[in-house]
């Protein structure tokens, strides 16, 4: 289901703006008091397998939980087969830790495990989105104007090759942010109405499908719909961002969850004054 979420993993929301950023059936503690903390073990498996030997390689691996004001990265490592020859984290221009190493034995599988524990905070008061301020207000409040004091929130307004601002996915914008209309009360309709509307398909679309072709087909997958809200946003001025991490699944009742039933996953984070940075799944 469409959703809103306040972390990099596992939160879950619905319509009813009274449940934003509460973690799905963790609002009550077993001793019947409120979830204020979740723990998280994470263990995320890349595999490549080639036909004949690769001799050399080099790879950068984004696989480290980022600290965020409500997630704490409480442990992370990486484990690599075959051990490469040289390994060097870094932090790129927007906080992500990066990781690169080089393999100089040949090889024809390579196998790269990562494994962390994070600890998230539980958001206990939700914001309103009708108390949120108008639209057209963030807009103005986060334009850049020459020799001002720059918001960095204010560098992800713009267009990128992912995603293209054009007049279709402006007037697709429009269609929810009315003049006037309340910024998180918008962008949460903007995220139901791509859920609702738009079929997840994972045969209609690849990483080099357009994304005119997505609002046009409206079909694709969570990182094409994560890529036209984006769009839908900057197309109006506001500032947003696309975000990657791992969703939280539950087993059918009295089944037991299995390793591995969870899913790496795709959504959005947009910026609003007072707020701070709100993360809303499509």
């Amino acid at each position: 289901a469409a959703h809103l979420v306040r972390s990099a993993v596992g939160a879950v929301v619905g319509r009813d703006h009274a449940q934003v950023l509460q973690p799905r059936g963790r609002c009550v503690a077993i001793d019947g008091g409120a979830v204020t903390i979740v723990r998280y073990r994470i263990e995320h498996e890349t595999r490549y397998e080639h036909d004949g030997l690769a001799s050399t390689s080099q790879h950068v691996a984004c696989l480290a939980p980022r600290p965020l004001p409500h997630q704490r990265v409480l442990a992370h490592e990486l484990e690599i087969t075959p051990a490469p020859i040289a390994q060097q984290a870094r932090t790129d221009y927007f906080g992500n830790t990066l990781c690169q190493f080089s393999i100089l034995t040949p090889y024809s599988v390579m196998r790269v495990v990562s494994r962390s524990r994070v600890e998230l905070d539980v958001e206990q008061q939700p914001p309103d989105p009708a108390q949120s301020p108008a639209w057209e207000t963030v807009r103005e409040r986060l334009l850049y104007r020459g020799r001002a004091p720059l918001n960095p929130a204010t560098e992800f307004s713009y267009a990128s090759p992912f995603t293209p601002v054009s007049a279709d996915v402006q007037a697709f914008a429009r269609t929810m942010f009315t003049p006037g209309r309340p910024m998180l009360d918008a962008a949460l309709e903007l995220m139901h109405h791509i859920h609702e509307t738009f079929a997840f398909d994972p045969a209609a679309t690849s990483v080099a499908t357009p994304l005119s072709e997505v609002l046009a087909e409206k079909r694709g997958v969570c990182q094409d719909f994560a890529h036209l809200q984006i769009a839908a946003l900057r197309a109006l001025g506001l500032p947003a961002r696309y975000v990657s991490g791992y969703l939280e699944t539950l087993p059918p009742p009295g089944q037991e969850k299995l390793v591995g039933s969870d899913a790496s996953h795709a959504w959005i984070s947009f910026f609003c004054p007072g707020i701070g940075w709100i993360d809303v799944d499509p």
